[in-house]
């Protein structure tokens, strides 16, 4: 019979952004005390969940709150702290120049400020993102980081979901297929 590898996900611990609604995105922002207490937490969980962690391949984004979360939950199991692979692919999307970013601009504005019920009384600058996953996959990511869903509902951000040739956008109704020819 086959086996199947057990695949576990930890997020990183907190960072000041996650506390300030920032949207942190690719950019490099080190975990807070209570961070750093979650990666802790997160090894006694490991050894739960896995038994021997030591025996366990573990692989990591490259960004720094990432490498810290490891490093101490690793640590705490008395594992070498740095004993892990990096894979660029698990870097948390990039939100371009609004990383840093929270508040009402982050948000979005409500359609009723933009729409007088016939007409656009202000077509907002908006950011159009091309991903290159399933539309479930990023409806799980929109699940998991409601900021990011408010700015697609809001209309801040436009998702394009491009699986093989075919693309879906993701508005605030759900997805709609886009014709390419």
């Amino acid at each position: 019979m086959l086996t199947l590898p057990r695949i576990l996900f930890v997020r990183h611990g907190e960072t000041d952004w996650n506390v300030e609604g920032r949207l942190q995105g690719q950019t490099d922002i080190p975990l807070n005390a209570l961070g750093r207490y979650q990666s802790e937490d997160v090894a006694r969980r490991l050894t739960k969940l896995l038994g021997d962690p030591a025996n366990s391949r573990w692989i990591v984004s490259p960004l720094g709150r990432t490498r810290e979360t490891a490093e101490i939950a690793r640590r705490t199991l008395g594992l070498e702290p740095t004993a892990y692979e990096t894979e660029d692919r698990l870097k948390e999307i990039t939100f371009g120049i609004w990383e840093g970013n929270a508040g009402d601009l982050r948000t979005g504005l409500p359609l009723q400020s933009l729409h007088d019920g016939t007409n656009w009384v202000h077509e907002p600058l908006r950011l159009q993102v091309f991903v290159e996953a399933t539309r479930d996959r990023i409806d799980a990511v929109l699940e998991a980081h409601p900021q990011v869903r408010e700015l697609v509902e809001n209309e801040w951000i436009s998702l394009i979901s491009m699986e093989g040739d075919v693309f879906h956008e993701r508005k605030r109704s759900g997805w709609r297929w886009l014709p390419t020819a």
